[in-house]
């Protein structure tokens, strides 16, 4: 049975008419692109207007955290306008199929964004210069082989259908629940990721102005007040480890609109961010201890705008709070994934791989790569028909 794949009746029509109404006519890759890109600059436009509506984000963002933010949220935005749940578990037609499930007749799909790719191979000509030729292709006199790579030459749009969306064999799928984890584990955890970056722990009673964190650059070292409980010392230690993946002295892309050590507003914005999205991955729902955070967030993006728009300095400035927006999204998720693939939360992030899932559900043997459930909030559920 073949998919449709046709343009969905998933977008709004007021966010992206390009893409509205089941009839639509096929789309040309670049206008699919460009219509997915004016339904994301509605999504930011409306998080930029509404603390809530960047928490919302976040709160996909935990669940679906192996995918970028931006896809994040237009996954969100047309299941959401088919009036379903939220997407939980996201994958190809034909990665369905390899799973021993199928899409439902009369599905359309959903679409993200996703890069087209080449493979190159570097060299390095007698003359120093450095060239980039296609895979294969004869190499010139003299120059040596640095290696292959892979290149984005430009994006396209990509068919996905969410588990929802299928039938077939039944997936056992961990789901987040309520917090179950162990916060000597998941402490150990975070620590790790600090030190696999160069920052040792500090915990102690001396208090660094009124904060209960700090991240030191220049001592390579992060303290958290040791009269904080367990669970607060967690939460303090991520937000802290949001400063050290985004926010040091090389972060020049934060530099170019206002979130770096100088710009401490939409700089504690993102590192509330992650330490959010990665407690909230782990069951650990941190909403109203992060409101105060949060409540600041459109104030902060709309004076880093204002901080862009009045210096002139480089024409790689953001031009408008949706894209300070768009950057801030992207950088968040990014970090939470970084941290998140160390400290392996329950659930599959939203996609489905070989290593991570099997679809028998006979035998406990056939938990490729699962932990068994400790208690029932982190237990296996069946997704999908």
């Amino acid at each position: 049975m073949a998919a449709t794949s046709e343009v969905p009746s998933t977008i709004p029509s007021d966010q992206s008419p390009a893409l509205a109404g089941q009839g639509a006519r096929r789309m040309a890759p670049e206008e699919r692109v460009a219509a997915l890109m004016d339904g994301l600059h509605s999504i930011l436009e409306n998080a930029v207007e509404s603390p809530s509506h960047w928490q919302v984000l976040l709160d996909a963002s935990a669940n679906l955290w192996r995918y970028s933010g931006g896809n994040v949220a237009l996954l969100m935005m047309q299941m959401a306008q088919r009036g379903t749940d939220e997407p939980t578990l996201v994958a190809g037609y034909k990665e369905w199929e390899r799973r021993g499930r199928t899409v439902l007749r009369g599905e359309h799909a959903l679409w993200v964004i996703a890069p087209r790719t080449t493979r190159v191979q570097q060299l390095l000509l007698p003359d120093g210069i450095r060239q980039r030729v296609p895979v294969g292709s004869k190499l010139p006199s003299g120059a040596v082989d640095e290696g292959k790579k892979t290149l984005i030459t430009g994006w396209r749009g990509q068919a996905v259908f969410d588990v929802s969306q299928t039938q077939g064999a039944p997936l056992l799928v961990p789901r987040p629940g309520n917090s179950s984890v162990e916060a000597p584990q998941l402490w150990a955890s975070l620590a790790g990721v600090a030190r696999s970056h160069g920052f040792s722990i500090n915990v102690t009673d001396a208090q660094y102005g009124l904060t209960s964190g700090f991240t030191d650059f220049g001592q390579r070292q992060v303290q958290v007040g040791g009269w904080l409980n367990a669970e607060e010392r967690i939460a303090v230690l991520a937000h802290e480890l949001g400063h050290v993946l985004l926010h040091g002295p090389d972060d020049n892309v934060g530099k170019l609109y206002g979130s770096s050590v100088d710009h401490r507003g939409l700089a504690e914005v993102e590192a509330e961010s992650v330490a959010y999205t990665v407690l909230k991955a782990h069951g650990i729902d941190r909403g109203p201890q992060t409101a105060s955070y949060l409540s600041g967030w459109a104030d902060a993006v709309i004076a880093a705008e204002h901080s862009a728009t009045g210096d002139g300095s480089s024409r790689n400035q953001p031009a408008s709070r949706v894209d300070i927006a768009k950057s801030v999204l992207g950088r968040v998720t990014a970090a939470a994934k970084q941290i998140l693939e160390v400290t392996d939360p329950p659930g599959l992030g939203g996609k489905v791989t070989a290593a991570e899932i099997s679809p028998m559900v006979s035998n406990p043997d056939t938990y490729a790569g699962l932990k068994q459930p400790g208690e029932p909030s982190r237990g296996l559920e069946i997704s999908g028909p």
